[in-house]
Formats: C-alpha cells, sequence, structure tokens
C-alpha cells in the first residue's frame, strides 16, 4: 500500500499557537502524537511519499524522527527542509529525494509537487471507461485562505466546458487537486482513495458556508 501526507513540520512548535494552531501543549508532544497516528497506519513495507515540510530541525534529529517511522519513505523536497543540506542528514532513509516527480497507482497518474500546480501534466486523461486517469497531489498551503482561494479555481475549472478536439462535444474540465496536509487527515497518511474521499467531503463543506 502507498499513503501521502504533507507538511507535518516535526518539532515546529510555533505551529501550535500560530498559523495551523494544533493545540499541543509543546512540539515534544505534537511529535510522539504524529508518530503514534503514522505508526499505527503504515506497516514496514509500506510506502509513504511525504509531500514537503517534513522537519523543521537539523539532520540528526530529524533522522531521529525517521528511524522511528513505519515504511519505505520517498520525499518531494519543501521549502522548509532545511536539514537536506545538513550532512549529518542520513539521505538513504529515503527511496528517493525530488523536487517534482510522478508516479502511478493502481493504473492512475500521480504528479507529486509541494506546491499546488493548477495546469499539471495529464489533466485531461481519461480511462475507457471516462474516469480521470490524473491527480495532483501537493501541500505547502496548510489550511489557510491560499488553500480556499485553490479550492474556489478548482470548482470554477470543473464548472467550465472546453470542446473535446476528438469528438467535437462540449465537456468539464479534470481538476484533480488534492492537499495533503496532515491536520486534514489527523496527522495519518492516507492512500490516494482516502484523499479523494477526504477531499470531496472537505471542500463540499467549505462551499457550502461560503
Amino acid at each position: 500500500m502507498r499513503y501521502y501526507i504533507a507538511d507535518c513540520h516535526f518539532f515546529h512548535r510555533s505551529l501550535n499557537e500560530k498559523m495551523d494552531q494544533r493545540g499541543f501543549a509543546d512540539a515534544e508532544e505534537m511529535n510522539e502524537y504524529m508518530i503514534q497516528k503514522w505508526n499505527h497506519k503504515v506497516r514496514p513495507r509500506d510506502e509513504v511519499v511525504i509531500l514537503g515540510d517534513f522537519s523543521m530541525e537539523k539532520g540528526e534529529k530529524t533522522n531521529e524522527i525517521l528511524r522511528r517511522l513505519h515504511g519505505r519513505l520517498y520525499l518531494i523536497e519543501g521549502n522548509h527542509d532545511y536539514y537536506l543540506k545538513d550532512s549529518d542528514f542520513e539521505r538513504e532513509r529515503f527511496v528517493w529525494i525530488k523536487p517534482y516527480a510522478e508516479m502511478k497507482d493502481h493504473k492512475r497518474s500521480v504528479i507529486l509537487c509541494h506546491y499546488p500546480v493548477f495546469c499539471y501534466h495529464g489533466q485531461y486523461r481519461k480511462d475507457q471507461e471516462g474516469n480521470d486517469r490524473t491527480y495532483m497531489l501537493y501541500g505547502h498551503v496548510h489550511n489557510s485562505f491560499d488553500e480556499v482561494l485553490v479550492s474556489r479555481f478548482i470548482r470554477e475549472t470543473k464548472e467550465a466546458r472546453r470542446v473535446n478536439m476528438y469528438t467535437r462535444t462540449e465537456e468539464p474540465i479534470p481538476c484533480n487537486m488534492l492537499n495533503c496536509f496532515c491536520m486534514y487527515s489527523d496527522y495519518e497518511p492516507l492512500s490516494l482513495d482516502e484523499w479523494i474521499v477526504l477531499t470531496q467531503k472537505r471542500r463540499k463543506a467549505l462551499f457550502r458556508t461560503e
């Protein structure tokens, strides 16, 4: 099984009072809770793709967290992953570390980037039954107003119509962008299908309150 998660920000104490307002007593309590949630879900042979901003600490302390986490890990670089420049950081804990990647997940394509990509590779591709084949997974914006704006863009795009160059008929525009922010899943890595369901419910609730 493969899971995805973004913006854990291990050791980032100020996120408990500012921005995310996570509500933990301190960074140590937050770290332990996230490790517990992770290891309850992820088995040692599962894969986890981290979509950036994993840790705010230097190399060795980040190593200590990584040693405790289950799974075969992949990292999409985030803007706060400064530990990557630390010579003490053990890069071999990850299968790979990249700023951007494209992978397959049960016959679907996933576009992986720390930042939301609005016009992503394979956006219009569908399978023979007409199901969307490509999903763009991102992080970075947390649960901020930027995420509200991204969600509005997605809604407006999906409501638009374009002429299919092959069928010459008007069709809705696919826009499958999933924010894998860790707080949305209560700090638990989720599969692609789990993120799809969670995101649909979250955005439906968001638009009801606007």
